[in-house]
């Protein structure tokens, strides 16, 4: 008997690593420009026109198991010139730590917030070259590999807002979204806007459209029946 209850404990553990390992299929549905969530959290998702690009175009989706500890399905939305170059990506992420990782919480400290569909969102900011290093199996590498793989090339620099909606007390559920776009529309480089660069005394104007924009080009509304 014991032998019996000590095989059907290896065999719940090694299914419970292997859905830790493997997760599976992306769980939330596209349609168009429109990302349909019906948990965690439970809301629609619409990607609104830019004034300036036909689109956005819907790149594709991918759900993997961030460095062992969180369950991540990424969704990626791209406004393109005729050779597949990047002018503007959204990137929307739905992220939660693993039950098998009950120690981690996530810090987002930044004192900006703003609000989307009545939800709070942190708001953080960066310029930053696109051809820097990325860390194997980051979020970074899963976003580049997916545009790659469907023929986009992102530009030498881009800059990017990131929002961040923390679903629950704990801090182990987020909604990230992540809305970038080519530095070479400000006229200036990455190194001019940046900290001690000759354009850096123009960068909160230019932050401050870009807030602006990526809050513009996002709708969220809750399911009324997940």
């Amino acid at each position: 008997m014991l032998k019996h209850i000590s095989i059907a404990l290896l065999l719940t553990a090694l299914l419970a690593a292997q859905t830790h390992t493997q997760p599976g299929p992306p769980q939330r549905r596209v349609q168009g420009n429109t990302i349909t969530s019906t948990s965690d959290p439970a809301v629609r998702i619409e990607l609104l026109n830019s004034p300036v690009y036909v689109g956005p175009a819907y790149v594709g989706s991918n759900r993997w198991i961030l460095y062992g500890m969180a369950n991540c399905e990424l969704h990626a939305f791209v406004q393109a010139d005729t050779r597949k170059k990047v002018q503007r990506l959204y990137w929307i992420q739905f992220e939660s730590y693993l039950p098998t990782r009950p120690e981690l919480h996530h810090t987002y400290d930044s004192p900006r917030h703003t609000q989307i569909g009545g939800l709070d969102f942190y708001v953080d900011t960066w310029v930053e070259l696109t051809s820097g290093h990325i860390k194997p199996d980051s979020d970074v590498e899963h976003i580049h590999t997916l545009l790659e793989t469907h023929g986009y090339k992102l530009p030498s620099a881009m800059m990017s807002v990131r929002l961040v909606h923390l679903l629950d007390e704990e801090k182990r559920k987020e909604l990230m979204f992540i809305y970038s776009e080519d530095v070479a529309s400000t006229g200036h480089t990455a190194s001019e806007l940046g900290r001690g660069g000759p354009a850096q005394d123009q960068w909160p104007k230019i932050e401050q459209g870009l807030v602006e924009r990526a809050k513009k080009s996002i709708a969220i509304y809750p399911l009324s029946n997940p």
